[in-house]
């Protein structure tokens, strides 16, 4: 019998000992078996070995996703190293950040991207080498550059002593205010979550999944890890319209797909064919769903079951709404997932009663070990949990959220909305989730996003930008008034502002709620509406 994975890059190793001829990626059509996979991950680590990599030291990863993404995000680990997967969407200023902060050491990219990055690299000290995964241009200053076919020719060598609670890789947020932060994972976090996540999904041997997120982001790399220690296949899809997100789920037949709420509200505005029974499942995470989207997604995929998430990169993933349970409460994010805690706290740090608002904070093996070299945030988000028995001497460590929730009589969970981003208006918190909801629910919005700014008497007014829903014809006027006759006074929007084309994102696709607020601030010149 296979062992279990403890580490993160023993996922596709024992599946490989499992099936090796199952495919185990998908990348432009061209099938990667499990054993292939599994021998260039090997590869790479003794790649890493020629080249002086130490253990802990971080291998930054900026590609879009292929086999070589991959190959090094597992490959690192196999040596001991950590691997750092950079957003491709980030310009070089932004790279270049990164690449100073967690110190990395080797870079793998693309003779384009290495391009872009020429001027920023001389300002990465600790950066030793790059590895192209193709010709490297003729001259590049700073680290020595390697091809990729070259490397992967070095003999095989040790690899360096890993146990699952060692670091293995630096996720960074994407830093819509501030500086990005990178939350630090151990092999501990991210095996344990992959196979949380895989028991509710159901994963199986036999699952084609569609990787459409980046795999930057928690939430897309998991579709690799679930994938991985379920032996299920991997599609890798750089898309560029909703459309082909669509035709990948039909060429492919795909058994499962997990997104952002944008995504699946663009898919519901393209054309299904019928894709039959093969696409079971559904899942969204990176924000609510809007009701209007959850019912359009049903109606268009009447065989998928549909899993609607929460978490955040801070602890993977933390709660599930089970499918059987989505008719009754669609609007909950679900319990916690197997393997992990969800707790409801107020601020001393007591449990909250049912129906109350409180702080969301989660407790298990996946709570990731704080953010990289930024000790104050880290105090802030990860402390130790209340209310622990008194001869327990060390303290377990929780993230707090900083989102609130409330918790029914059943025990299921309802978002209410991230403390940073509640609006506070005459008196009253409220939600921006549940202003959207509304207008999503007029069938007119295609995507919108709602906020607060400073107001003279109210505190704060309710401002929503929104875009028109494909072939709807819609006005602002309109809009308030179906706002008017659905809403309670004190949550009508003060102003609706139309946009043409998509929304603002952030580098994970989803909606950036706070940058379309600081532009509408900027844009008000310090004058209250």
């Amino acid at each position: 019998m296979t062992p279990e994975a403890n580490l993160l890059h023993e996922l596709p190793w024992r599946s490989a000992d499992r099936a090796p001829q199952a495919t185990a990626l998908l990348d432009d059509d061209r099938a990667i078996s499990y054993a292939a996979l599994a021998e260039e991950m090997r590869a790479f680590a003794a790649a890493l070995a020629a080249l002086g990599l130490q253990r802990g030291e971080r291998v930054g990863i900026y590609l879009d996703k292929r086999r070589e993404t991959v190959v090094a995000s597992f490959g690192a680990p196999a040596q001991g190293g950590v691997f750092v997967p950079i957003n491709p969407l980030l310009k070089a200023e932004q790279v270049a950040y990164i690449l100073r902060d967690c110190g990395v050491r080797v870079l793998v990219t693309s003779p384009e991207r290495l391009r872009a990055l020429q001027a920023v690299l001389p300002d990465c000290p600790s950066l030793a080498h790059v590895i192209v995964t193709g010709a490297p241009p003729a001259t590049v200053a700073g680290p020595a550059v390697h091809a990729w076919a070259e490397v992967l020719q070095s003999p095989p060598a040790a690899s360096h002593r890993v146990v699952d609670t060692d670091m293995v890789g630096i996720l960074y947020t994407s830093g819509s205010t501030g500086k990005p932060k990178g939350v630090v994972l151990s092999h501990r976090n991210m095996v344990a979550g992959a196979k949380s996540v895989a028991t509710y999904l159901e994963n199986r041997s036999d699952d084609v999944l569609l990787a459409a997120l980046p795999l930057s982001f928690d939430a897309g790399f998991s579709q690799l890890t679930t994938a991985f220690h379920a032996g299920a296949s991997v599609v890798l899809l750089n898309y560029l319209l909703p459309r082909d997100v669509v035709k990948a789920v039909v060429a492919h037949r795909v058994t499962g797909m997990t997104a952002v709420p944008p995504l699946w509200i663009q898919l519901t505005q393209v054309k299904w064919p019928d894709v039959g029974v093969h696409f079971r499942y559904f899942a969204n995470t990176g924000g609510r769903m809007p009701l209007d989207t959850l019912k359009s997604l049903r109606a268009l995929l009447p065989s998928a079951r549909p899993f609607l998430m929460y978490g955040l990169t801070e602890a993977f993933r933390a709660t599930y709404l089970p499918p059987d349970q989505v008719d009754r409460r669609p609007d909950s994010i679900g319990k916690a997932i197997p393997n992990s805690e969800v707790l409801v706290l107020r601020p001393d740090g007591t449990p909250c009663d049912p129906g109350e608002p409180g702080e969301l904070v989660q407790r298990g093996a996946l709570v990731a070990q704080g953010y990289w070299n930024d000790p104050e945030k880290t105090a802030e988000r990860f402390r130790p949990l209340p209310g622990r028995e008194p001869g327990l001497v060390l303290p377990e460590i929780a993230v707090f959220s900083g989102d609130t929730v409330r918790r029914d009589e059943e025990g299921y969970l309802y978002f209410i909305g991230r403390r940073d981003e509640m609006i506070k208006s005459s008196g009253y918190r409220i939600s921006p989730n549940e202003v959207e909801e509304v207008l999503y629910a007029t069938q007119r919005v295609g995507e919108c996003a709602a906020f607060g700014v400073p107001h003279a008497t109210l505190g704060e007014a309710v401002i929503v930008v929104a875009t028109a829903r494909a072939g709807a014809a819609v006005d602002a006027a309109e809009l308030l008034a179906l706002c008017r006759e659905r809403l309670p006074a004190y949550m009508v929007p003060a102003q609706i502002e139309l946009r043409e084309g998509p929304l603002p994102r952030n580098a994970n696709g989803k909606i950036d709620r706070k940058a379309i607020s600081t532009a509408f601030r900027d844009a008000l010149q310090g004058v209250a509406p």
